[in-house]
């Protein structure tokens, strides 16, 4: 045999064993989910979920519903599935498979975990007041959702105090538009935000601030009656503040009476 013949057949074993070293490592690979028993590969992603890899734990729970998608196992794994999406912020893919879940197994005892999942991904996409609120918007009806499903639950109760913190959120947005109104004497609209303010978020950190913007704009439009009423709310609810300390000086230059007895019943009204 010549030397470019032993070269040739050289070549043509050495590609006939690198094609079977390929197709047994792609046989291994498939072998890898095909044989293992569910219990096995639950485990597996167990494991990677621990480790924080998420992206591997993710792989392998989904890998479980496919196998077994009517088991036990696969219910569970969808909604670790949604745990690891929402640890590794991928928000909009937790939503979804939580709410894949809630739709698969409405009744079951995770159903109030998926619907917790659903809010505080929404929670944890909240920008800051300069922002759209759309988001925070979403979180607070899925918080809301949480509570009215699950009132005696554990998720009810961190849903509740999130739930606070998206109502300042919200009261920030409103009261950041109401000075946006209120620097250009846009006085009428300014009104509105911060009545919106003192109606839907009167228990919030911005009330206080609020009712002294509402002075401020009643004042400037000649509504002394109400900018009265509404400095005598803030001052029999926040006597202690910045605020009233700043509505008692605007109202006393007008000649108000700052320390009127507040209107013990439909006081909103009269600021209205």
């Amino acid at each position: 045999m010549n030397m470019s013949s032993s070269r040739t057949l050289l070549g043509l074993v050495l590609g006939a064993l690198v094609l079977t070293a390929c197709q047994s490592g792609t046989r291994s690979r498939e072998a890898a989910y095909i044989e293992r028993p569910v219990e096995q590969i639950y485990n597996l992603a167990s494991e990677e979920l621990d480790k924080r890899d998420y992206t591997a734990a993710i792989s392998l729970f989904n890998e479980v519903e496919r196998q077994h998608p009517y088991s036990e196992w696969a219910r569970r794994s969808t909604l670790m599935s949604a745990f690891a999406a929402y640890r590794s912020r991928r928000y909009d893919e937790a939503i979804e498979t939580a709410q894949r879940y809630i739709g698969l197994h409405p009744g079951t005892d995770g159903a109030a975990y998926a619907y917790y999942l659903v809010a505080i991904s929404h929670f944890e996409q909240i920008v800051d007041v300069g922002r759209d609120q759309g988001t925070t918007e979403l979180a607070k009806a899925s918080l809301e959702d949480v509570t009215r499903r699950f009132p005696e639950s554990e998720y009810a109760k961190d849903a509740r105090l999130k739930i606070d913190m998206v109502n300042d959120q919200l009261a920030g947005k409103e009261m950041e538009v109401g000075r946006w109104y209120l620097r250009r004497d846009q006085h009428l609209a300014a009104i509105n935000r911060f009545r919106t303010v003192v109606t839907d978020y009167q228990t919030t950190s911005h009330a206080p601030e609020a009712l002294h913007r509402l002075v401020e704009s009643y004042l400037s439009v000649g509504l002394q009656g109400e900018a009265q009423a509404a400095g005598a709310v803030l001052g029999y609810n926040y006597p202690e503040t910045d605020w009233y300390r700043d509505t008692y000086r605007l109202l006393t230059r007008q000649g108000l009476n700052p320390d009127a007895e507040p209107p013990r019943e439909g006081w909103l009204s009269r600021i209205f």
